[in-house]
C-alpha cells in the first residue's frame, strides 16, 4: 500500500500501521455496507447491505462469499455476544434480535414503554453480558432502508438491555445516535451523534459519557471529537484507548484523549469498521459498496 495512502497526523500513528501493509478489497457489489462483526468461531465475517435487505458472510479461510440471510428485515448494526452469538439491530423489524445456537432467532427487545422502537442502528455488548444499543430514525425515514413509517416512542434515544431482559432508556440528549462503543476499561460509553442529517445546526461528532458505579447507567455526556471530513457512523476501540471511526474519507484514528493521530483513506464513503482474525488486528471496513480490510498494529477489543 503506497504511503500517500496514509495520512500521519501524530508521530503515534506510525507505531499503529505497517506501511507496507495493503488494504484488500474482500468484496464488491453493494448498495450500502453497515454493521461488520467477526465471528471467531468460524473465522468469518458478517455484515449488513441494507438497502438490498440482505446479510453477507464473508469465509476468512477460502475468501467465498455468500448469503448470509436474504429478507433479513434490513439488518444494519451486529456485534457478537459472550457467548458467541450474533446479535443484530434490525431496521425493518424495528427490534435487537440473536440468532442462538440451534440456529433460531430471538427478539431481545422490540419496545420501550409498550411503543415500538423507531430503527435500532448500531449494538455493542458490554462484559457484563449486558446489550447496548442505539434507536435513531433512518430505517422509519424512507421506504430505501426499511418502511417509512412516523415514530411511536417521539425521540431518538440509546437504550441497554439487561440480561435479564429489561430494557432502560440510557441516553436522550442526542439528534441522531449512531454508533456506539466503550473504552477499554468500560468506564466510558462513546456514542456518535449523525443528527446533521436532519438539523443542520447539529455539530457530526462523537460524545462522551462517564459509567455510573452502578454499571448500568451513564453520567451527563461531554463534546469528544468533533468531524471534520463528513460523518462519523460507526467505530470501534482498540485495546490501548484508540477509536477507529468510520468518515467521509477513509478510517479516522483518535486517541483516548481525543487527538487525530492519521487516516487511513479509502475512496468510498466509509460507513462501520470492526476489528477481526485470529489475533483480532485486521480492520474490517465496511465502505458504501465494498468491503476492506487492512493490518494494523492494534488490537480490537472485546467484547466489541
Amino acid at each position: 500500500m503506497p504511503r500517500e495512502h496514509y495520512e500521519i497526523h501524530d508521530q503515534r500513528f506510525n507505531q499503529l500501521i505497517h506501511k507496507n501493509a495493503n488494504v484488500d478489497l474482500l468484496w464488491e457489489g453493494g448498495r450500502w455496507c453497515e454493521g461488520p462483526a467477526y465471528l471467531p468461531a468460524g473465522k468469518y465475517l458478517i455484515w449488513s447491505d441494507i438497502p438490498n435487505d440482505r446479510t453477507m458472510r464473508w469465509d476468512e479461510c477460502n475468501g467465498s462469499v455468500s448469503v448470509f440471510e436474504a429478507q433479513c428485515r434490513n439488518q444494519n448494526g451486529h456485534t457478537v455476544d459472550l457467548e458467541g452469538r450474533l446479535v443484530s439491530c434490525e431496521h425493518l423489524g424495528r427490534r435487537v434480535s440473536r440468532i442462538d445456537h440451534d440456529g433460531k432467532t430471538t427478539v431481545l427487545a422490540d419496545r420501550f414503554e409498550g411503543k415500538r422502537f423507531n430503527s435500532p442502528n448500531d449494538v455493542v455488548v458490554k462484559s457484563d453480558g449486558s446489550i447496548w444499543f442505539t434507536d435513531p430514525s433512518y430505517g422509519i425515514d424512507s421506504e430505501y432502508e426499511g418502511d417509512q413509517a412516523p415514530t411511536e416512542i417521539g425521540a431518538r434515544n440509546v437504550y441497554r438491555i439487561d440480561p435479564s431482559g429489561e430494557v432502560t432508556c440510557i441516553v436522550t440528549d442526542m439528534v441522531q445516535p449512531n454508533g456506539l462503543a466503550f473504552s477499554p476499561d468500560e468506564s466510558l460509553l462513546y456514542i456518535a451523534d449523525t443528527g446533521v442529517t436532519h438539523e443542520p445546526d447539529c455539530i457530526p461528532q462523537i460524545r462522551s459519557y462517564p459509567m455510573q458505579a452502578d454499571g448500568k447507567s451513564v453520567g451527563a455526556g461531554r463534546d469528544f471529537i468533533e468531524s471534520k471530513c463528513g460523518l462519523f457512523d460507526g467505530f470501534r476501540v482498540d485495546t490501548q484507548g484508540n477509536i477507529w471511526t468510520s468518515a467521509y474519507d477513509g478510517v479516522h484514528c483518535y486517541s483516548g484523549e481525543g487527538d487525530l493521530l492519521g487516516k487511513i483513506l479509502i475512496d468510498e464513503v466509509v460507513a462501520n469498521v470492526t476489528f477481526g482474525g485470529i489475533k483480532r488486528n485486521r480492520l474490517f471496513i465496511c465502505a458504501t459498496t465494498t468491503i476492506r480490510s487492512i493490518y494494523v498494529n492494534a488490537i480490537g477489543c472485546v467484547p466489541g
